[in-house]
């Protein structure tokens, strides 16, 4: 069996249609069990207090945000090299969900960055970078309603998302290119001394996978969703034609 069989929209239909209750159901199941265990069984962080919980939001969201814009990469560049109509979809179904991300990120970032560093915004470099790629998010979106041709969309989408990905690049390891700024540094890593400790690092594990399901499930969702759209469209247009 070949990966590329599911670039055909009917083999991708029928697939997505047997996995996607089965990922919904996997994506609220962990998100209730995440969300429960991160809110309501975990301690009070010894210096930030209760606001720390609010990086059980934030730092899911954040990396789904980076993750959904590089997802669209992949499939961006599958539909530049391969000319496959299912991938152009998929990266643009991808695109508001990564939007979703992105704002979460930011605000629930404001929320807990006003009583840790007495201010909600800062032009630290890792902060811009995000703006900017939800910026970059908001001109893909655009930029697929600009144009009627699908065709002409998706290649100058594909070829705007190469351009973001720098900042999305940059978005995920700012942490290790800028040690200057108010943003703390990575809140998971496999230095002992500053990773999280336990008692705050498994809930968090568990509401970065509830988000990367929650985020594999809308998208198969959308992707289907754009697919039955493009049939509607031809349907009609050949009705019109005749």
């Amino acid at each position: 069996m070949s990966l590329w069989e599911y670039a055909n929209p009917r083999k991708f239909m029928q697939t997505s249609g047997t996995i996607l209750p089965w990922v919904v159901g996997l994506a609220v199941a962990t998100l209730v069990v995440g969300i429960t265990w991160a809110f309501f069984f975990t301690p009070e962080d010894y210096r930030q207090g209760s606001t720390v919980k609010i990086m059980f939001l934030h730092v899911p969201a954040a990396l789904m945000a980076i993750n959904a814009w590089l997802m669209m990469l992949v499939a961006s560049l599958i539909w530049l090299i391969r000319r496959h109509h299912v991938s152009a979809l998929a990266a643009k179904a991808a695109a508001p969900v990564g939007i979703v991300m992105t704002l979460i990120a930011l605000i629930t970032g404001a929320i807990w960055g006003q009583p840790m560093w007495n201010t909600a915004w800062e032009w630290d470099p890792r902060l811009t970078s995000f703006l900017i790629l939800l910026l970059f998010y908001f001109g893909y979106v655009a930029l697929w309603e600009a144009i009627d041709d699908a065709d002409t969309a998706a290649d100058l989408t594909s070829v705007l998302c190469l351009v973001g990905s720098v900042f999305a690049l940059l978005s995920r390891y700012a942490v290790l290119f800028w040690n200057q700024g108010l943003h703390q540094g990575a809140s998971l890593s496999l230095d002992k001394e500053e990773n999280v400790a336990d008692v705050f690092a498994f809930p968090l594990y568990a509401c970065m996978a509830a988000f990367a399901l929650l985020f594999v499930a809308l998208v198969l969702m959308r992707t289907r969703t754009e697919i039955r759209s493009r049939r509607l469209n031809a349907l009609l247009a050949r009705e019109h034609a005749k």
